[in-house]
């Protein structure tokens, strides 16, 4: 037997299968062996003809070789992915969307090709081991590939036919049928010559894309081909394979066992661009829809746990349902987290709703992608549910209550924390900016208002304050209206800063 062991150290298998066009986003996978033979004979001729260690002679008989038999495939985990980017076009200003699909595969688990009965001479198993030892990529130019001969257990999970597996108790059955280009045996693509070559108004036409052996009509350009309209190359063959159905699938990686007491999950906030901080508020809302939808999605509209809705909850909840925080984790104006807390702890229902979360949108078409860091307890809020004496706003504070003698803004902060089960701060500063990136920013750049209307809000202007406990408090610490979409989000402050 002869094994090839591939793995892609970016993660990623750029080949678009030959009859498809690149922005229809179809992904060719398993790498076909029409592609790994051109591989070989691209690398022969870029690195090692100009060592002369080895005849051209041994690389014919090689192809031939491994053109006679179709190969089995052990596919690793691998999920369908695509990039989109907008092209710079020829008239100023006008650009055009490009779609570049890949397959997203493990930098470590390697894809296993094997040829079970062909067993080669020396000269050509050393020359191949020469040529994979220098092949750079497989597809296109920026699928890195490592090749090294593969002898350990084999155990095809893709393999040519048309007879798909026994179906499930579902009824679905476990594996898809793909078609796969592969290369005409040699004795078979002499036989196709002559046919094509018979008629010599036909053989001048397309003599040249009909070399008279097997490795050149392999090496033809596409080009060449394309514009004799050919529908796909005359030395190949499409092969159908059986692949297990979830080939492409994405797979979760199972979360670590949660304790009982986890009660906030940490995720990633990726796209371009990042929502601005000064948006929080905004971003708070559109975290709390796209987490709502989870839960309708799991138990039904009427079922949404009231933690995570807020609604239907008795007037002593004092703030025990979900915070929906966006955060800004290094400093540059830009919201690259969101934190989702739930004071009272999460059981088996919120924590699949966590789970589950994997974007945020909005009507106007912005969209993020979104990606579970961590959860349980305090570390995973990070920065947010530190334990420190001396908290600094991020977002403004709009008092929650109206004014009036003897209840100023600073009153109400000292309410809220002790209703909260806080310690009452023994010193309040009042500040009129906070640092954003670079910028200094006052209450009025924030957004301050919800979508939601019809909401009483006795402060519309916001104020930024310094608060200080006597001894640490634990966060996170977001006050007044709208605290739980991120408005009166303190951070802490070092105590040296203080």
């Amino acid at each position: 037997m002869l094994a090839l062991a591939f793995t892609f150290p970016s993660g990623r298998y750029h080949a678009t299968p030959w009859d498809r066009h690149v922005n229809e986003g179809a992904v060719s996978w398993p790498p076909e062996p029409w592609r790994v033979l051109r591989a070989l004979i691209a690398t022969w001729h870029h690195k090692i003809k100009p060592l002369g260690r080895h005849e051209e002679s041994t690389l014919h008989s090689l192809i031939e070789a491994l053109s006679q038999s179709l190969p089995e495939y052990n596919l690793p985990p691998a999920s369908h992915s695509h990039t989109r980017h907008y092209m710079p076009q020829r008239e100023p200003g006008k650009t055009s969307l490009i779609f570049d699909a890949f397959t997203a595969v493990s930098r470590k688990e390697p894809l296993i090709m094997a040829w079970p009965e062909l067993d080669l001479p020396q000269e050509q198993l050393s020359l191949l081991d020469d040529l994979i030892a220098v092949m750079g990529y497989l597809g296109r130019a920026e699928s890195w590939v490592e090749v090294i001969r593969f002898d350990g257990t084999f155990k095809p999970n893709c393999r040519p036919g048309s007879e798909l597996s026994t179906s499930d108790l579902s009824g679905e059955s476990r594996e898809e049928i793909v078609s796969l280009l592969a290369p005409l045996a040699p004795d078979k693509y002499d036989s196709l010559r002559k046919h094509f070559l018979t008629d010599k108004k036909a053989a001048k036409k397309l003599a040249a894309t009909l070399p008279e052996d097997l490795l050149n009509a392999i090496s033809v350009e596409t080009a060449d081909l394309r514009a004799l309209g050919w529908s796909q190359p005359p030395a190949s063959r499409k092969e159908l394979y059986h692949r297990p159905a979830e080939a492409l699938h994405p797979r979760r990686k199972p979360q670590p066992t949660l304790s009982l007491t986890a009660t906030t999950a940490r995720y990633i906030l990726i796209g371009k661009p990042l929502p601005r901080v000064e948006d929080t508020v905004r971003i708070g809302e559109l975290f709390r829809r796209a987490v709502m939808s989870e839960a309708k999605k799991l138990f039904g509209e009427d079922a949404i746990p009231a933690v995570i809705s807020g609604h239907g909850l008795p007037k002593e909840n004092r703030h025990r349902h979900a915070f929906y925080l966006p955060w800004d984790q290094n400093n540059d104006g830009r919201i690259d987290r969101l934190i989702f807390h739930l004071p009272g702890g999460m059981n088996q229902d919120t924590r699949q709703i966590a789970e589950r979360l994997n974007r945020l949108w909005s009507h106007d078409d912005g969209e993020w992608q979104v990606v579970l860091e961590n959860m349980g307890e305090s570390e995973a809020g990070g920065d947010l549910l530190a334990k420190v004496n001396v908290w600094i706003s991020v977002t403004p504070y709009l008092h929650p209550w109206h004014m009036k003698r003897g209840f100023d803004i600073e009153a109400q902060i000292r309410r809220e924390c002790t209703m909260r089960g806080m310690l009452e701060p023994v010193g309040l500063t009042r500040f009129y900016a906070v640092k954003v990136g670079e910028q200094l920013r006052k209450s009025l750049h924030f957004r301050r208002f919800r979508e939601k209307r019809d909401l009483e809000q006795p402060d519309h202007q916001g104020s930024f304050w310094r608060i200080r406990f006597a001894q640490p408090v634990a966060g996170p610490i977001s006050l007044g209206f709208g605290c739980h979409f991120g408005l009166g989000l303190f951070r802490p402050l070092d105590m040296t800063q203080s």
